[in-house]
């Protein structure tokens, strides 16, 4: 199988070499030209966090069906990684990692109900805590996930601890997922819109409200869904788990770009005189599905190629809101996906029949759940035009996790000992094209993989999990045959399990994986 790979132009920009970030003041950091020593302010970071796209979702790594213009846009004035992967094959564990610098397995992170309470401890150091040891203003705009409150959580009061216990000073979000009740909008503490003569009750083990179902009332559904997806209906909407009340705070998912954009336009205006970080969390391309009418029929493969188009406006305004701020150039953005792509993920939104030849792999093996690369191997764009050594194509390998001790460095913060233990600093590698990052990775799904070089080892699956979808998906990948070895050099599509030929390379690398396991 051909890798399908679009080659960007390796550009040169102005040299502005990095400097060690110990001599940085609290507000400054120090860079220097051929010609004299510049002081300036500490550049801004947002995050752009993806759900669901694939490698070969966007036009500039290969997308031919439609294209993507402006997250093209950011490709050509940046880098852009052929060989970056989310920490993990799924949203809750790969989101945790990120903000933890810490892999998901180390707390048993995995999907989270609608209601669960929050997974991060949020007495323990965070990515957004770090920022504002660093004189930051953060804020996380967009899906979280991560769970809220301590278990019981009354959506009529204040909900805490969430992303401001964990450091982020402004949060607008949605609590978990769009096909997850309750369907609301979480600022900061508290639900938006709620009356409170009308409150919010949620249940995900019996039904509860007089809201109409799926099963029962197929007759109101924008879409059919599989019989997870057919709880509670809401917008023309099945969803998983049951909502009672909280009527005048329900969300209409088509709203979801203006909504969002508009947020995370309104916290660069009010803070554009400081160095702020957001972290902006998409909905898109996670279903449902339900992209704005600017957006729908537009891409030609359905829901989910418009949802794409959808999720590339939303980047545009914002970038272009940092351009009219005057601050894009000394603003790092970091464009990814929380893990590789699903086509049909319980809702029958003919992403799959309107597909056509697209591959949303980009030639890899597997997808979202995975082991394969394609579980994490998802595009990732950095831009920062003040400090870019070498614009162009780069093959380094990084992990997601890898930004909290990256930034850190970025932002002259010395970590405390066991703070962020699984992340490595790669920062020279996201500055410049050339240099190179990791020579290990961790690869979690519902098993763990280890990229070392040339070689990709798949652990077995045990399938002692409950979790009806670890097991399906175990199967659908063979991970129940024991464990594979695939040399990426010569089959970076994994296509030929070469264990047999070589346990010796599989043993050592299962040893490393235990070791890393170990770690504390």
């Amino acid at each position: 199988m051909k890798i399908k790979l679009n080659n960007v132009s390796k550009k040169v920009g102005i040299a502005l070499s990095f400097l060690c970030m110990a001599a940085c003041s609290e507000n400054t950091i120090s860079t220097v030209n051929t010609a004299n020593d510049v002081k300036q302010s500490k550049p801004n970071v947002v995050i752009f966090y993806v759900d669901d796209l694939g490698y070969g979702d966007i036009s500039s790594y290969g997308m031919t069906s439609t294209t993507t213009p402006n997250v093209d846009a950011l490709a050509a004035d940046g880098i852009r990684f052929t060989d970056a992967h989310s920490s993990a094959a799924t949203c809750t564990p790969s989101r945790y990692s990120l903000l933890t610098g810490q892999f998901a397995f180390r707390n048993n992170a995995a999907i989270l109900p609608g209601d669960a309470p929050l997974i991060i401890d949020h007495t323990k150091p965070t990515l957004p805590k770090m920022m504002k040891k660093a004189g930051y203003k953060t804020a996380v705009i967009g899906k979280w996930h991560l769970g809220l409150g301590v278990g019981q959580v009354d959506w009529n009061e204040a909900v805490m601890p969430g992303p401001i216990e964990l450091g982020f000073d402004y949060s607008f979000l949605i609590p978990a997922t769009g096909d997850r009740v309750p369907t609301v909008y979480l600022e900061n503490h508290h639900v938006v819109g709620l009356d409170k003569n009308d409150p919010i009750t949620v249940s995900y083990k019996e039904r509860i409200g007089d809201r109409p179902v799926g099963t029962e009332r197929p007759d109101l559904l924008k879409q059919t869904a599989d019989l997870q997806h057919s709880a509670t209906i809401v917008n023309g909407v099945s969803r998983i788990g049951w909502m009672a009340g909280g009527k005048s705070a329900e969300w209409v998912d088509e709203d979801f770009p203006f909504v969002f954009t508009d947020k995370a336009i309104e916290f660069i205006q009010q803070s554009k005189n400081e160095p702020f970080m957001l972290f902006f969390p998409f909905h898109d391309i996670h279903v449902p599905r339900s992209p704005n009418k600017m957006f729908a029929g537009k891409s030609g493969m359905g829901p989910r190629g418009d949802a794409i188009l959808q999720m590339d406006w939303m980047t545009g305004q914002i970038v272009d809101e940092l351009k009219k701020q005057g601050i894009y150039d000394n603003t790092l953005i970091i464009f990814s996906s929380d893990n590789g792509p699903v086509v049909d993920d319980g809702y029958f939104d003919q992403s799959v029949e309107l597909i056509g030849d697209h591959d949303p792999s980009g030639g890899f093996r597997g997808g979202k759940y995975s082991a394969y690369e394609s579980g994490t191997r998802v595009p990732m764009i950095v831009t920062y035009p003040d400090k870019l050594k070498n614009k162009g194509e780069s093959d380094a390998l990084i992990s997601h996790i890898d930004f909290y001790k990256s930034l850190a460095s970025l932002v002259g913060i010395n970590l405390a000992s066991g703070e962020a233990i699984d992340s490595q600093n790669v920062l020279p590698a996201l500055l410049d094209s050339t240099k190179e990052a990791r020579t290990e990775m961790l690869e979690e799904s519902f098993t763990l993989a280890l990229r070392e070089g040339r070689w990709k080892y798949i652990a077995p699956f045990s399938g002692s999990t409950p979790d009806w979808l670890a097991n399906k998906t175990a199967i659908e990948n063979g991970l129940m045959n024991g464990a594979q070895l695939f040399d990426l050099d010569v089959d970076p599509s994994e296509q030929h399990n070469i264990v047999a030929k070589h346990p010796d390379i599989a043993k050592k690398l299962q040893q490393r994986i235990d070791e890393l396991k170990a770690l504390k």
